[in-house]
């Protein structure tokens, strides 16, 4: 069984909607969905706030390399352009973690080498699974690591449900 960490967002359009096609492209292998949770860009390029959510997904078949054609794809069926790092984005699927893959791949580092440093990753992960470990270490504990800003930068949207 390989079992995928995914974290999904989005900062243009229909942002909801955009996150909800995400979780429907992976829908046979969706084992849980986090709650929905806004937050401001990561760096120094102005745009508008996120939506951000984790998806755990399962798929015997699937490796590392499957679960990054099939980011890419569904960033690709939502129009995502490439144009500026860090940039505003229709969707952005980010593989997080492949079970105990770990690779310094420049295409595809596992785990995903800034997720540690992202409360927008790290929030609406330890909602899904408090017991989750990234690299040895609780998330819990990778939260307590970041300065409190972040943290309440990382706003928890309860009126806006992913199913």
């Amino acid at each position: 069984m390989t079992r995928a960490v995914l974290s999904i967002g989005s900062n243009l359009g229909d942002r909801l909607a955009l996150l909800q096609s995400a979780l429907d492209a992976l829908r046979p292998w969706l084992v849980a969905v986090s709650p929905v949770y806004e937050t401001a860009p990561w760096g120094d390029v102005e745009q508008d706030d996120f939506l951000n959510a984790i998806l755990i997904a399962d798929d015997p078949s699937a490796g590392a390399e499957a679960w990054l054609a099939r980011a890419h794809e569904i960033e690709d069926a939502a129009g995502r352009v490439r144009e500026m790092r860090w940039g505003p984005r229709t969707l952005d699927v980010d593989v997080i973690a492949v079970g105990d893959v770990v690779s310094d791949d420049p295409r595809l580092t596992l785990p995903h080498p800034r997720a540690g440093e992202r409360a927008f990753v790290l929030a609406p992960w330890y909602a899904l699974d408090a017991d989750a470990t990234l690299s040895g270490t609780s998330i819990k504990d990778h939260l307590a690591a970041l300065p409190p800003a972040d943290i309440d930068g990382v706003r928890l949207r309860a009126d806006l449900v992913l199913a």
